[in-house]
């Protein structure tokens, strides 16, 4: 989502190569650079003049010391004033009060409300082992309860029905009461929205606020809006005394404007964003890692936690022993990497997280994500000797397992053939030879599923 604006903030700080120090000229151009180049992300006004004063102010008259140069020593204030703007330290959720702490979800209709309180549920109870209960309080759009109930149901989340015949207020009491018998340690409160700020939406979530007391009020935007959510920010933050913000939609292609603008407007910090669709796709908010990637930096950080909570451990080791004894890699082993690489988003969500030359170049094998769904389902059609020993797989095994898998032979053909090149590289990589395995990647093209 934030290319565009990495690209051009990359751009500017490499017109200041060659240059002795930063001076006001200089900076003076690179700052207009700057300027528009949030302006472009939909970044809004007062936060682009602010930023600018800040990045000026602390820049002009900056010694460009060591091997730096004056482009590098520009990247260090920059990164300092985004990570500033964007709140500055990371803001964790707020969970010291007498169970059940209760989280209050606000925001306008379409925002991904519903789907946002199913994401924290998950997280709340997998990574911090809460007894969490969800609860629907919008009566008005239709399938709603339905909806949050349907989520509750395929991520295990204890769920409290309700009607849309019924008061938001009374459900939203007697889910409380419920989450207390019950012992519950979290109950998520899932309110209604509407297309546009009204009267009759503020009145009920005020009302709601004043009977739950909720420890977390968290104000859920897309952020595809750009500018237009720093209004809506704002009314809501009148309104409510919020906690947070939850912004969601930040994997989708628009220009990334409301990530640098919710914090400034509300006052608020930033504390979780959705980065996919899946319901592991909601994160923490670092706004130093965030500052990172803006500006092509990655965030290899959240990369290896994810790989923490995603890897199966266990069967990484099992790998790992059979490569370093020697004993074959098989198919069977193939689908367990791509199984793996799926629970960490697959490989476009890996590579976002990456340093911008590093992604640049991974992107210039045009991963298809189509093509790793493909490749598993091809092994799932082969047989377990087959995977074993793909040696056996012949011309009418082939026509079988492409038929049973619903793709052509060439698909097959192109599957065996990435396989025989990680083969070779496990191969190498069991001989101790790193050298030879350097040199071996480099005609390896293509060789992880997705990846041409």
């Amino acid at each position: 989502m934030l290319d565009n604006l990495t690209q051009r903030l990359t751009g500017v700080i490499k017109t200041l190569r060659g240059q002795a120090r930063l001076t006001e000229d200089n900076i003076q151009d690179a700052l207009r650079e700057v300027r528009l180049a949030l302006l472009e992300a939909d970044v809004a006004l007062p936060v682009v003049k602010e930023f600018a004063a800040q990045v000026k102010q602390a820049a002009l008259g900056e010694e460009v010391i060591g091997n730096l140069n004056p482009g590098q020593a520009l990247i260090g204030v920059v990164h300092r004033e985004l990570t500033r703007i964007m709140g500055g330290e990371t803001a964790t959720i707020n969970l010291a009060t007498v169970p059940p702490a209760v989280i209050l979800m606000a925001g306008l209709q379409g925002a991904g409300k519903t789907t946002t309180s199913g994401k924290l549920a998950k997280l709340l109870s997998e990574q911090m082992k809460k007894k969490v209960l969800l609860v629907s309080c919008d009566v008005y759009r239709p399938a709603a309860i339905q909806q949050l109930k349907t989520l509750a149901e395929q991520l295990k989340i204890d769920f409290f029905p309700s009607d849309p015949a019924q008061k938001p207020r009374d459900i939203a009491l007697a889910a409380h009461d419920f989450a207390k018998k019950h012992h519950h340690d979290i109950l998520i409160v899932d309110t209604a929205g509407r297309l546009a700020i009204d009267e009759a939406m503020m009145t009920e979530i005020k009302e709601l606020h004043g009977a739950l007391n909720p420890i977390e009020t968290l104000f859920v935007v897309d952020a595809m809006t750009g500018q237009d959510a720093a209004n809506t920010a704002k009314a809501f933050g009148d309104a409510l005394p919020l906690t947070g913000v939850v912004l969601t939609k930040l994997d989708g292609d628009a220009r990334g404007g409301a990530a640098l603008s919710a914090r400034f407007i509300t006052g608020k910090p930033i504390k979780f964003v959705g980065v996919s669709e899946k319901m592991s796709g909601l994160e923490p908010f670092h706004p130093d890692r965030m500052a990172q990637r803006i500006l092509g930096m990655g965030d290899v950080l959240s990369l290896i936690e994810e790989a923490q909570r995603s890897v199966d451990v266990a069967e990484a080791e099992k790998l790992a022993k059979k490569v370093k004894s020697g004993k074959g890699f098989d198919l069977n082993d193939f689908k367990a990497q791509i199984v793996q690489m799926k629970k960490m988003g697959g490989l476009s969500a890996m590579m976002d997280k990456l340093p911008a030359q590093l992604s640049q170049a991974a992107s210039q094998a045009k991963v298809d994500e189509r093509q790793i769904n493909r490749t598993e389902g091809i092994i799932n059609s082969m047989t377990p000797q087959e995977r074993a020993k793909p040696e056996l797989i012949k011309a009418s095994r082939k026509r079988r397992i492409a038929a049973g898998a619903g793709v052509q032979v060439m698909h097959v053909n192109q599957l065996l053939n990435q396989f025989e090149q990680t083969q070779k590289m496990m191969k190498m990589l069991s001989g101790g030879g790193l050298g030879k395995l350097m040199k071996g990647m480099k005609g390896m093209k293509g060789m992880l599923p997705g990846m041409k």
